[in-house]
């Protein structure tokens, strides 16, 4: 007779069978995944670009970024308030020194320039008329002092005789006295007289010195409104090409307003920011090396601002050879500012890869037919190459491709 199976042992017959499934099942998924992941992907060999490390020099750099500009530029502005009468060239001319670029309504400073011309003239009369003035009247001054000189010796003779006579009996007391009287008269008018001879000539020359100040003055301004003239008439300083030209005829404008600017196209420098954090590995005079396109140049730091501005340095760069004919103004430049040079280091050359100091994974030929990949850690570099600090030995081949998507395989096979 059948024994009835109760339902936990039913149960625990139920899980038994599904183990004997599942579990086959499940190793041989395990060990299909095993396989697979143990066969290497494969790349064509033909697609790949590679490096090759080698020891050397590195010239160690702070990158900063630039653009090219004239080597100069010069900014004429209204040194008056007018108005624009006539254009006598145009944005993109090349003009040679002393060239008119415009001409200016200069009616109101030229009436000025006159009237100023003609104070000047009578500034200089009236100087020369207190000068002769004063002349005549310390001259007359100077004869009564004489006359006065002349008296007082013929006074003091007829005194020294009053009183011989008066000391014989020829004379008389009243005599001697008379005479004393009139010799200490004398001799106080004289002096009295050279006194007044010495304040005058005090008091002419403090007034021949204003007048002469007067007219100091008013050739001054006379040659300030020559000078502001002249700058009115807008001429060109130097040969360059004008880059700007305000070219508003009849319009109002005022003094200190652009009108012009001229640049030197023929010459160039390097307008460049670095980071603050660099500003340590930077100084006048600093080699530079400067990236234009697929050209580069060599340069020096001409000048360094001495604050930043937004976290950054400004600073130009003096180029080596400034008027090469690759160079054109705004073109954007790559800086390297190189401030140690590194010898006999190992090194590998410079690309797209290489976004600074740090850990990189790269992949190196072994020569047997396969990609191994690599801890590499990059130190500081330049343009041309960066130094290798571990990862790597001379004469490694390196892919310079991007190989992101494989760093988490350990080798690839080439084909």
């Amino acid at each position: 007779m059948d024994r009835e199976i109760s339902l936990k042992e039913q149960k625990k017959l139920r899980r038994r069978k599904i183990l004997k499934t599942c579990v086959p099942i499940a190793v041989v998924s395990a060990g299909a995944i095993f396989a697979l992941s143990s066969i290497a992907p494969s790349m064509d060999r033909s697609g790949l670009d590679f490096i090759t490390a080698d020891t050397g020099t590195v010239e160690m750099s702070a990158d900063a970024s630039g653009k090219v500009v004239p080597a100069y530029e010069m900014t004429i502005t209204s040194p008056v308030s007018t108005k624009i009468l006539e254009i006598y060239c145009h944005e993109g001319d090349a003009v040679e020194r002393g060239q008119s670029l415009m001409k200016l309504d200069l009616a109101g400073e030229e009436t000025e320039l006159q009237n100023l011309a003609n104070q000047k003239m009578m500034r200089n009369y009236d100087t020369r008329q207190t000068i002769l003035a004063s002349r005549t009247f310390l001259t007359n001054l100077e004869m009564k002092i004489k006359a006065k000189e002349m008296s007082v010796e013929r006074l003091k003779t007829e005194t020294d005789n009053e009183r011989r006579l008066d000391s014989i009996g020829s004379g008389t007391g009243d005599r001697v006295r008379e005479a004393e009287l009139a010799y200490k008269t004398a001799v106080l008018e004289l002096d009295q007289l050279r006194k007044q001879l010495h304040n005058e000539e005090l008091s002419h020359a403090a007034a021949r010195k204003s007048k002469e100040l007067e007219e100091g003055i008013t050739a001054k301004n006379l040659e300030e409104k020559q000078r502001m003239l002249d700058d009115a008439r807008i001429k060109a300083p130097a040969n360059a090409t004008v880059t700007y030209l305000n070219s508003a005829l009849g319009t109002s404008i005022s003094a200190g307003e652009r009108l012009a600017v001229l640049s030197d196209l023929n010459h160039f420098k390097i307008a460049a920011q670095i980071p603050e954090s660099n500003a340590d590995k930077m100084a006048l005079g600093s080699e530079v090396n400067v990236k234009v396109g697929k050209e580069t140049f060599r340069g020096r730091i001409g000048t360094i601002t001495p604050q930043s501005n937004n976290g950054v340095i400004s600073f130009t760069v003096l180029l080596d050879d400034d008027s090469d004919k690759r160079l054109r103004s705004g073109v954007r430049a790559e800086i390297n500012v190189l401030y140690d040079i590194k010898e006999e280091v190992l090194r590998i050359p410079n690309g797209t890869y290489y976004h600074g100091p740090g850990q990189y994974i790269f992949f190196i030929d072994n020569g047997e037919g396969h990609l191994l990949r690599r801890e590499v850690r990059l130190g500081e570099g330049n343009f041309d190459y960066v130094e290798v600090l571990s990862g790597l030995s001379d004469g490694d081949r390196i892919v310079k491709n991007d190989l992101a998507e494989y760093n988490s395989r350990k080798k690839i096979r080439l084909r």
